[in-house]
């Protein structure tokens, strides 16, 4: 075995063989003969797991949402994998860098549901979807639709394009508390006309939780012969999906969010049809029209973080996906329940189970969401952000698979008394 191939197994191997991993096996173990559910309100299990992180005890983390951090399994592999990059230099950057990326993205891929030459790893979603805004071959008169609930910087960067280009954006919002399914894709369809190149929707709204109903977008979109731009930021890793299922043309995520990979990561899918369509941002010559990874030059990089990724998945599969989103969805309903229609409580997410997760919003009437915030803060020592605006009023509650009921209640009866 030469020393180049001697190299790329010790670092892909790494991500399997760790003893750190064998406190998590052990806990596991123990609970493998419970569902899904009765795991998630099982909390000598989830406090063996919170166990696995490194906690603040300053206060309450309820803003996981921005930046889930690393349990400290991923975080030591990550240290790890700083210090081998920096021992071998620039020798690893020469020889097994692309194909250490390479194969943790087959590894995303596997997990997200698509071919391994439609994906590539990016920094986190703002690069992911402007890579396709400002890479679409736009016409002046040509129009994008959006929601005022998207994400400001894509939004941002389709202003850009109509600076650039005169293309025309058209803004529907959609309902804190949809009726349906077809309330939402309607907003969409009659906002589609003849000029429609391009609909960015979110799969999850990531100021209020709500899960969008993608698949029936993207059928009502492309029976018009329009593409669909997924923001996926909150969704990967939060709760079980398939892109191959959604049927979308593009998806973007960040993986330090849901997926709890150290900062800077994400990942851009495109339909395997649609990559020759879409120019680079950063030129790459020598690859053919429908690679990918012609999309993919970004010059040199921290590498650490991508081969961080396949430790968190190997995390991420431990844990098990499907008891990840039981938890996450039993920790948001325990406390939405206790405080809808409760005083002058405001819950802005919907209440069916299946239009959301982990996040949720809530507010109070005749308070403004950065004085809720502060409140929260210097009273209770509840960490949480303010959202004020596009038509939601209160503050973003993102709890994390270690957070304990007992942490909920502290926030509940806080709201309550805020609400009086």
């Amino acid at each position: 075995m030469n020393k180049r191939t001697f190299l790329k197994n010790i670092t892909l191997a790494s991500f399997t063989s760790s003893p750190l991993y064998k406190t998590l096996d052990e806990i596991i173990n123990q609970v493998s003969h419970l569902s899904s559910d009765e795991l998630a309100r099982d909390e000598n299990f989830w406090a063996q797991v919170r166990s696995e992180y490194r906690l603040k005890p300053d206060y309450i983390n309820l803003e996981n949402g921005y930046y889930c951090f690393t349990p400290q399994v991923t975080l030591e592999k990550y240290i790890q994998h700083i210090r081998h990059v920096n021992y071998q230099g620039s020798f690893y950057m020469r020889t097994v860098q692309w194909e250490n990326k390479k194969r943790v993205a087959q590894q995303l891929a596997e997990i997200a549901g698509c071919s391994d030459d439609e994906l590539i790893i990016t920094r986190n979603t703002t690069e992911s979807l402007d890579i396709i805004i400002g890479g679409i071959h736009w016409e002046k008169g040509d129009e994008a639709v959006m929601a005022e609930q998207d994400y400001g910087a894509m939004k941002n960067m389709f202003k850009l394009q109509e600076k650039r280009h005169g293309i025309i954006n058209k803004i529907i919002s959609i309902p804190n508390h949809p009726k349906s399914d077809e309330e939402i894709v309607n907003l969409y369809a009659n906002a589609i006309t003849t000029k429609t190149r391009l609909l960015m929707i979110c799969h999850i709204i990531n100021i209020t939780g709500h899960i969008l109903p993608v698949r029936k977008i993207c059928d009502m979109a492309h029976s018009k012969g329009v593409e669909v731009m997924v923001d996926g930021a909150h969704a990967f890793g939060h709760f079980e999906f398939s892109i191959k299922d959604l049927d979308c043309d593009y998806y973007g995520t960040s993986l330090h969010k849901w997926m709890s990979v150290p900062l800077g990561a994400g990942f851009l899918f495109v339909k395997k049809a649609k990559v020759k369509n879409v120019w680079e941002t950063f030129a790459e010559w020598g690859k053919d029209q429908d690679d990918i990874y012609r999309l993919n030059h970004t010059g040199t990089h921290p590498v650490a973080t991508d081969l961080a990724i396949g430790d968190a998945i190997e995390y991420y599969k431990r844990i098990g996906a499907e008891r990840k989103e039981a938890r996450l969805r039993y920790l948001q309903n325990y406390w939405t329940k206790k405080v809808r229609n409760v005083g002058k409580i405001i819950v802005n997410t919907p209440k069916e189970s299946h239009r959301s997760c982990a996040i949720a919003n809530v507010g109070i009437k005749n308070m403004k969401p950065h004085e809720l915030a502060k409140t929260l803060m210097e009273k209770y020592n509840i960490w949480t952000v303010a959202i004020d605006g596009a038509n939601v009023h209160g503050c973003r509650i993102t709890p994390n698979i270690y957070t304990t009921p007992k942490e909920l209640d502290v926030f509940v009866e806080a709201l309550r008394e805020l609400g009086k």
